[in-house]
């Protein structure tokens, strides 16, 4: 399909992954991952893209990972979420009610945007709502933005095409650490599931 086609605007839904202060922020505590969303244009192309969403009418989806002050619901069961456990205990991260767990700044939330957060896990679609509010929206082609690509974008790719969406994603709105390793993760992989493309490619064709 041409990519004019892929994000019509009544059939597409942007959805970020974990733009939040305390992930991709300047008070972050992954500081290579803030270096990351900044080098790569998560930090300035991302927040173009939603606000070219919104102007056209494209729900934004905010997927965002919280932490309960007490833990609950929660469990540190690989290096990464054990990582994120450290930062928790030392009273950082991503603590719900905190600024660590806010979207930064620059991506709202706006009130016509959906956040949908969750307890556990490293991917979006896993036991939250997420698959039926884009369905609920009627959108088929499901636009990522934000990190990380060899972890959590990899992963909403993957469950997005199991259930059946198309993927569109602008290569300089997303990152992961390494940097060169998140290119290789797109060329390798992420190009056999999903249409690789720019943020001004996107919303020229909305244009």
């Amino acid at each position: 399909m041409e990519l004019r086609n892929l994000v019509e605007p009544t059939s597409s839904v942007v959805v970020t992954m974990e733009v939040q202060e305390g992930i991709i922020g300047e008070s972050s505590a992954f500081q290579d991952l803030h270096n990351a969303a900044v080098s790569s244009g998560v930090l300035s192309n991302g927040p173009d893209l939603c606000t070219a969403a919104r102007q056209r009418g494209v729900p934004i989806i905010h997927a965002m990972a919280i932490n309960r002050k007490d833990y609950r619901g929660s469990v540190a069961n690989c290096r990464m979420l054990s990582a994120s456990k450290d930062m928790h205990e030392r009273g950082s991260g991503i603590i719900e009610g905190t600024k660590g767990a806010e979207l930064v700044d620059v991506f709202g939330p706006e009130p016509e945007d959906i956040s949908i957060p969750r307890l556990h896990g490293l991917t979006p679609f896993t036991s939250t709502s997420l698959d039926q509010t884009i369905r609920n929206l009627g959108a088929s082609t499901i636009i990522p933005i934000g990190v990380s690509i060899n972890i959590g974008i990899l992963g909403l790719v993957l469950s997005a095409v199991d259930l059946g969406y198309q993927v569109v994603i602008p290569t300089d709105a997303v990152a992961g650490v390494p940097l060169e390793y998140g290119e290789k993760v797109l060329q390798g992989t992420l190009s056999l599931l999903s249409t690789l493309t720019t943020t001004q490619e996107i919303i020229s064709t909305w244009e």
